[in-house]
C-alpha cells in the first residue's frame, strides 16, 4: 500500500528523532535550559548530567570505531551469493539517492551510493547472471518533485554498455518496502533474483524481497566496514578512537538502518 504524501512527509520527519546528532543536541539544549534557571544544587546536577551525556554521546558516534562496530554486524548479517548461483530471472538494483542540480551542479547526479549499486548490478549484468536488470527508484523527494532515481541510473548504466532493452525501470517507489511491492508488479511472485543494494542496507531489503515472494540472493557492494566483528579488534590502531566528521554520518548510516528494521518488524513487513 503506497502511503500518502502526508505520510511520507511524516515518516521522513520523524527519522530526525533516529539521528545520534539529534540526541547530542537535545541532552545539550536540556544542560543550557536548566543554566537558565533559578540555581540549585538539584538543577546544578541535573545541568552537569546532560552535559556530560551529550558530550559522551558525541564522543561515541564520532568514534570510527563505533560505526565500524555497528556497520560490521549489519554487514556481515547476510553471506555474500555466488554467481555461480545464477542463472537469474533479474538482477535488481535499489536506488540509493540523488545529489540535485543546482548554481553549482549543473546536472542531477547519481549519490555516491546510488552509483556503486549501479555499477554493482552492471557488472553483474556484464557477467551474464540475468537477461534484465531492473533499477528502482522513484521521486523521494517531500516538496516539489524532481528527477526519478531509476531514470538517472538507467542513464548511467547505459552510459557504461548496458543496452536499453535489456533494462526495466521501476519509477514509482520511495521507500525499500515500495521498491519490493513495485518490483513484484513488474516481474511478478516467484521470480529469482539478484538483488543489489548497500552491503549495510541487504539484511532489510533481502527480507522485504523475501516477503513479498522473490527467491532472493543478495549481492551486498559499498562495504563500509573492513572486517567482520570477530576480527576487528585486532586490527584497530588509536586514530580508531579519535573523533572524525565521517565517523559521525556512518554512524547516523548504521543507526537509521537498524530503526529501520525495528520499524518494519513491527509493521509486518519482514
Amino acid at each position: 500500500m503506497e502511503m500518502t504524501p502526508f505520510f511520507f512527509a511524516a515518516y521522513k520527519l520523524v527519522k530526525y528523532a533516529v539521528y545520534p546528532l539529534t540526541w547530542v543536541i537535545g541532552s545539550l539544549s536540556l544542560a543550557w535550559l536548566l543554566a537558565c534557571l533559578p540555581p540549585s544544587p538539584r538543577q546544578r546536577r541535573w545541568m552537569r548530567a546532560w552535559l556530560a551525556a551529550g558530550l559522551l554521546l558525541l564522543l561515541v558516534i564520532a568514534m570510527p570505531v563505533s560505526s565500524y562496530v555497528l556497520m560490521s554486524l549489519l554487514e556481515g548479517w547476510h553471506p555474500k551469493a555466488s554467481p555461480d548461483a545464477g542463472p537469474f530471472d533479474a538482477v535488481v538494483v535499489l536506488g540509493g539517492g540523488l545529489k540535485e542540480a543546482g548554481t553549482l551542479r549543473p546536472v542531477v547526479e547519481l549519490s555516491d551510493e546510488s552509483r556503486q549499486r549501479t555499477i554493482c548490478g552492471v557488472q553483474l549484468y556484464q557477467q551474464g547472471v540475468a537477461p534484465r536488470l531492473l533499477l528502482t527508484g522513484g521521486d523521494a523527494r517531500v516538496f516539489g518533485s524532481g528527477t526519478k532515481e531509476a531514470t538517472a541510473m538507467q542513464e548511467w548504466a547505459i552510459q557504461v554498455g548496458v543496452p536499453s532493452h535489456a533494462l526495466v525501470l521501476e519509477d514509482r517507489s520511495r521507500t525499500t518496502y515500495e521498491n519490493a511491492l513495485e518490483s513484484k508488479r513488474l516481474l511478478g511472485s516467484g521470480t529469482r533474483i539478484a538483488l543489489v543494494t548497500s552491503a549495510y542496507h541487504i539484511p532489510r531489503a533481502a527480507a522485504v524481497f523475501a516477503r513479498q515472494g522473490f527467491d532472493v540472493f543478495p549481492f551486498p557492494c559499498g562495504f563500509h566496514a573492513r572486517h567482520r566483528l570477530e576480527d576487528l579488534w585486532g586490527d584497530l590502531t588509536v586514530f580508531d578512537f579519535l573523533p572524525t566528521g565521517w565517523a559521525i554520518d556512518r554512524f547516523t548510516d548504521a543507526v537509521d538502518e537498524v530503526a529501520g528494521i525495528a520499524v518494519y518488524w513491527l509493521a509486518g513487513k519482514l
